[in-house]
């Protein structure tokens, strides 16, 4: 049995989406998943599975059961821990950095017309998986923001910062 982390997208944000835990890991129970556990209040679940295909199978479950479509992202520990490990800043922006992870690989042309974007204060790199971003003034005063990046490069993504994956890691490795 593998463990997993899934990342909901835009879930209990503003008022939108609400989906209380205990019915999201009461959710995910239901789908045959094992030692089901959730982390505050953004859709973060720690799961295990021997299945395949898992977010699909998880966005199709919330469809049936709240009517919503979310964007649900299912990484292993290993692929978490490599998108802190390939992170560009030094340690100490990368702990106050977020990390957008993309639901799929955006077109290089995209990338490219993205990365031209400049504003005082923030910083970002894009790869394949990941978008990491930095603003030394705060996410909250940012002019960049997750559903921006998902505009310019048309994908989905869900934006978490380092202590959230630092702590989702610590939860799967239990």
């Amino acid at each position: 049995m593998k463990t997993y982390i899934g990342l909901l997208r835009g879930i209990n944000v503003g008022g939108q989406k609400k989906i209380k835990m205990a019915d999201l890991r009461e959710l995910f129970e239901s789908l045959g998943f094992q030692s089901v556990q959730s982390y505050i209040q953004s859709g973060n679940v720690i799961f295990s599975s021997e299945e395949k295909e898992l977010a699909a199978k998880i966005e199709r479950a919330i469809f049936d059961t709240w009517g919503w479509k979310v964007p649900v992202f299912v990484r292993t520990a290993k692929e978490i821990e490599a998108v802190l490990a390939n992170c560009p800043y030094p340690q100490e922006k990368k702990e106050k950095s977020y990390f957008s992870l993309l639901y799929d690989m955006p077109s290089a042309e995209k990338i490219e017309a993205a990365s031209q974007i400049s504003y005082p204060n923030e910083e970002f790199f894009i790869t394949e998986q990941c978008i990491y971003f930095y603003c030394s003034t705060g996410y909250g005063k940012a002019k960049l923001s997750n559903n921006w990046f998902e505009r310019k490069l048309g994908v989905s993504a869900t934006a978490r910062n380092y202590r959230t994956l630092t702590k989702l890691l610590e939860l799967a490795r239990v």
